[in-house]
């Protein structure tokens, strides 16, 4: 992705105006309510209620990574790499965690764009620059660190999102690799991994629909043991098995009326539909979109270009419980 940023925990939610919900004559049903989200874009992070409607804001820059805590506050990047607790009711920071300054990391180029909230209080953080997964408990104390395993290295493009998996490993998307891989949280090992695929085509640059590469950006392992994957500017998002075989894909023109772009982040939800963030896809395209998998319908979209912007990287549903 283009802009730096810096989070805290899992996916994050989306856009203004839901444009569209059944809008395209004939290509889909209509669809119900839509979702509550959150979601930055603009200068603005923002929660939107069902209908689309901004019901709660404040000033803010871009991020990679968002996340809610039980009591309804808010874990997100600040800068290239602090990340933040928010009170919203009182709109201020009530926690801070500077990855640039601590542990070990006063003088180096660090760059944060993604984490997790631990069940235990503690945060999972991934620092790009050092290339270091690490645990950080509630008052900044290293508990626990592992080394990255990056072939290119670049403080802006080590990492993507990473996230903890029920087996305690945990799932890195190495942006400027393109390659997901999964670390084991004892001994740092690379358990497994996916290449990215370009698919026989050239690398072309930009941000929009009009470029390609396999600059990974999100992750998540199914159910099934299969690790479902945002490709970024591969403009897709593919399912493979634990041998790397790709058994599902949702390509860049597979849904009516819709263009994918730089897909980001992935939730599912309980009934098993998936959610897709659409960053960089320009006016007249949503910035989230709901499928049902197999038939690829689409259910839901959020279009949010006129007040968000073309940089909507990410979001998390707050009325879902979901895989993110």
């Amino acid at each position: 992705m283009h802009r730096p940023l810096v989070l805290f925990s899992f996916l994050a939610l989306a856009g203004l105006a839901l444009a569209g919900c059944g809008a395209t004559a004939g290509a889909r049903e209509a669809a119900p309510a839509g979702h509550r989200v959150l979601l930055q874009g603009e200068g603005r992070l923002a929660i939107l209620d069902r209908q689309g409607q901004v019901e709660w804001e404040m000033p803010w820059g871009g991020i990679h990574d968002v996340q809610r805590r039980a009591d309804g506050h808010l874990l997100v990047q600040q800068g290239g790499s602090k990340l933040v607790e928010i009170d919203p009711e009182r709109r201020e920071v009530v926690w801070s965690y500077d990855s640039a300054t601590a542990n070990g990391n006063a003088g180096k180029r660090v760059e944060v764009h993604s984490f997790q909230l631990l069940p235990d209080g503690h945060v999972l953080i991934a620092e790009s620059g050092p290339g270091r997964l690490i645990e950080v408990d509630r008052q900044g104390r290293l508990v626990r660190e592992v080394k990255m395993t990056v072939r290119r290295p670049d403080a802006h493009r080590d990492t993507r999102l990473v996230r903890r998996l029920a087996n305690g490993n945990v799932l890195v998307c190495h942006e400027g690799d393109g390659c997901v891989r999964e670390y084991d949280w004892g001994s740092g090992e690379v358990v497994w991994q996916f290449e990215v695929p370009m698919f026989g085509e050239e690398a072309r640059g930009g941000h929009g629909p009009e470029a390609f590469g396999n600059a990974v950006f999100g992750a998540l392992r199914l159910a099934n043991g299969n690790t479902l994957v945002a490709t970024g500017n591969g403009h897709s998002v593919l399912e493979v098995d634990p041998q790397g075989q790709v058994v599902w894909a949702l390509r860049q023109r597979d849904l009516p009326g819709i263009v994918l772009a730089w897909v980001t982040t992935l939730e599912v939800l309980p009934n098993g539909n998936y959610v897709i963030g659409n960053c960089h896809a320009g006016p007249g395209q949503p910035v989230l979109v709901e499928i049902e998998p197999r038939s690829k319908r689409v259910v839901w979209q959020l279009d949010a270009f006129d007040r968000f912007g073309n940089s909507v990287s990410n979001s998390m549903l707050l009325d879902e419980v979901t895989l993110r």
